[in-house]
């Protein structure tokens, strides 16, 4: 920090003094020209005087040699007169003081005295930062202070240009923070230094799925199936490779990678129900869902005069044991009868799908406000536990009012 201050005053010094050196020469330079403009004219009428006398034109040459010499005299000022010009050496004052304001104030104005006094802060606190991120016990670090790790982390990189680890990090820092940019130019440097880190290249290959460019999503896709062909059971590579198809509406390849996933993770693993989900929700998109509830709603003449303008249906499907759904749904109200279907997209929560259920209980309530809670006066209807194979479908009246 004080180096840069040294520096800013050498500059600002060096051109106070280029400024008032150039100003100085200049009166000089006045000053000077001026006698030696009155002495080359005194040089040239005496010699003209000496031509008019050769001529016979001029018959008084010395009295007018001193009068020239006389006009001379009163044009160069005596020399007592001469301390008087140091004096107006301070009429350059107001233009000095000019030039360091305006000097001063541009550097406020555009040189970014801001940003760079938070980088040093962030440089002081990097440190501390770094040593808080590889604690485990200590405190987790907040989003502002992780993007200040990143700047100072991205500071030091400039000094160890070869540091993997740093690259690595900051390829992670990126993901965190959702700066796809920086993570992906990390994980790029990082790969440089090991090309055959298969970690790193899973984190590249994340990057590129995330990223909302097309092209991005295409190369990550070559690079996942580079890799599942060197570890073909690898669960992460599975699971990006998934993930990327959905992205791309490649269903059947996104199916077909997360059910290579569930043939590798073990029995009890918890992520199992939701890539279970995933597949039935892919299918779904596809079009291929192969176990969907077909539902009709019909409303009772009294029910139907009594609709609300802005009321909300609310579906909820249980498996006519748990008083918990195992999928809901809510639309407007419409037109009646109603036909809809209900599919895994709809289910509550990932370990119970309605793709799984062999019995089903359907329960439609009209909300009068939009609330989610039932509410006096709210019209529903509800279906007996049926038993379920995924496909035929079920009515429900809606007929009663609540008390």
């Amino acid at each position: 920090m004080s180096a840069f201050w040294i520096t800013l005053f050498l500059l600002l010094l060096a051109a106070c003094t280029l400024f008032l050196a150039a100003g100085w020469r200049q009166r000089q330079a006045s000053l000077g020209d001026r006698d030696r403009l009155n002495q080359r004219f005194y040089h040239q009428r005496i010699d003209e005087l000496a031509q008019d006398e050769e001529q016979g034109v001029v018959a008084e040459r010395p009295v007018m040699e001193r009068e020239l010499q006389q006009t001379l005299l009163a044009d160069i000022p005596p020399a007592q007169s001469l301390p008087s010009h140091s004096s107006s050496r301070w009429i350059l004052l107001p233009g000095l003081l000019v030039l360091i304001g305006v000097s001063l104030g541009t550097y406020l104005k555009t040189g970014g005295l801001t940003q760079y006094t938070g980088w040093m802060q962030v440089q002081q606190a990097y440190p501390a930062l770094r040593a808080r991120l590889m604690d485990p016990g200590a405190r987790p670090l907040s989003m502002e202070e992780l993007a200040r790790l990143e700047l100072g982390l991205r500071t030091a990189l400039q000094t160890e240009p070869d540091n993997l680890a740093d690259w690595t990090m900051l390829g992670r820092l990126g993901m965190v923070l959702n700066q796809a940019d920086i993570a992906s130019q990390a994980f790029e440097h990082a790969l440089q230094l090991s090309p055959n880190d298969m970690t790193l290249k899973q984190d590249y290959a994340e990057v590129l799925t995330r990223s909302p460019d097309p092209q991005d999503n295409r190369q990550a896709s070559l690079l996942l199936r580079a890799l599942l062909k060197a570890e073909p059971q690898n669960p992460r590579t599975l699971g990006l490779l998934a993930f990327n198809a959905y992205g791309q509406q490649q269903y059947d390849q996104a199916i077909e990678a997360w059910q290579a996933l569930l043939n590798v993770l073990p029995a009890g693993d918890s992520r199992r129900a939701m890539i279970a989900r995933s597949i039935e929700q892919a299918r779904s998109d596809a079009g291929e869902q192969s176990r969907q509830l077909a539902l009709t709603v019909r409303l009772t003449p009294q029910a139907e005069k009594m609709l609300p303008q802005d009321g909300v249906l609310y579906i909820s499907v249980s498996d006519g044991t748990s008083p918990v759904p195992v999928a809901v749904k809510r639309i407007p109200l419409s037109h009646f009868p109603l036909s809809l279907t209900l599919d895994d997209s709809n289910a509550m929560m990932p370990d119970r799908l309605l793709s799984a259920q062999h019995q089903v209980a359907v329960r439609v309530r009209i909300s009068r406000d939009g609330s989610a809670t039932p509410q006096p006066g709210d019209w529903l209807g509800e279906s007996a536990v049926t038993p379920w194979d995924g496909h035929q479908p079920i009515a429900v009246e809606i007929n009663q009012q609540l008390p």
